[in-house]
């Protein structure tokens, strides 16, 4: 009976994929908190089914418990055995069972496997929990380092947003100093063109202002001439005696 259960347990296991950690649970339906279920589902009525670890209970080593409880009811607590030794009765009365030389042979192979189970049974049952527990061990240990990879991936992806972030606050900074370069570019030509404007209107000044004393000068010599050529010799000579006797006077007076 240990040995059944022992590869019951290890079948259910096996079954298992691989990553899944496999433990015990009872036979009864699960906790309704444990499963998060939708509010169509009735789970009172029909619970979630769940697949035992370990073998339901026997009697001799091979009958069901669920069958001696199903004669409970309408035979009592000897119902069952008076059933089956009343059946196993008539298989051999009629015949049907021919207990030949190999039935015997049964029997010293069933009593074989008995005591082999009886006497074997607990210690490789602990070796294979053992194996088993192993298995458990490093799937556990498997699950963990992925979970820890998972949850590093987790950090460094919201790091990386973090960072995101940041060079969201960068492009924003480059943006303002490229609007204060352009700010700068455009008053750096404003003020080009403010002094290549005025260049050229000191110029137009400057020009207009030579013109002007060209034509005072050529004016001031035009009159000087013309007066010079209306200026007789005689005229000359007077005014040349007249201004040394005023000269004469003014040194007689000093």
């Amino acid at each position: 009976m240990e040995s059944v259960g022992m590869l019951s347990r290890i079948l259910a296991r096996s079954a298992a994929p691989r990553g899944v950690i496999v433990r015990s649970f009872r036979t009864s339906a699960p906790a309704v908190s444990a499963v998060t279920e939708g509010p169509e589902r009735d789970v009172k009525n029909f619970p979630r089914p769940v697949r035992p670890i370990y073998p339901g209970k026997v009697r001799m080593g091979f009958i069901p418990e669920e069958w001696f409880e199903l004669f409970y009811k309408k035979t009592g607590v000897t119902g069952p055995y008076m059933f089956g030794v009343s059946f196993l009765t008539y298989l051999c009365s009629k015949e049907i069972y021919i207990m030949e030389h190999e039935y015997y042979n049964g029997l010293s192979l069933a009593l074989l496997c008995i005591i082999g189970v009886k006497k074997l049974g607990p210690s490789i049952s602990a070796w294979l929990d053992k194996g088993i527990d192993q298995y458990e061990n490093s799937w556990e240990e498997g699950r963990k380092n992925q979970l820890q990879t998972l949850q590093d991936s987790i950090e460094a992806e919201k790091k990386e947003q973090w960072r995101a972030e940041g060079q969201t606050l960068l492009f924003e900074a480059k943006k303002e100093n490229i609007a204060l370069q352009i700010e700068a570019a455009y008053r750096e030509r404003l003020m080009q063109t403010y002094s290549e404007v005025k260049k050229r209107l000191d110029y137009q000044v400057e020009t207009q202002n030579i013109e002007t004393r060209i034509s005072q000068k050529h004016m001031t010599q035009w009159i000087v001439n013309n007066v010079l050529k209306s200026i007789t010799p005689q005229q000359e000579k007077d005014s040349l005696k007249k201004c040394i006797s005023d000269l004469k006077a003014l040194s007689a007076v000093a």
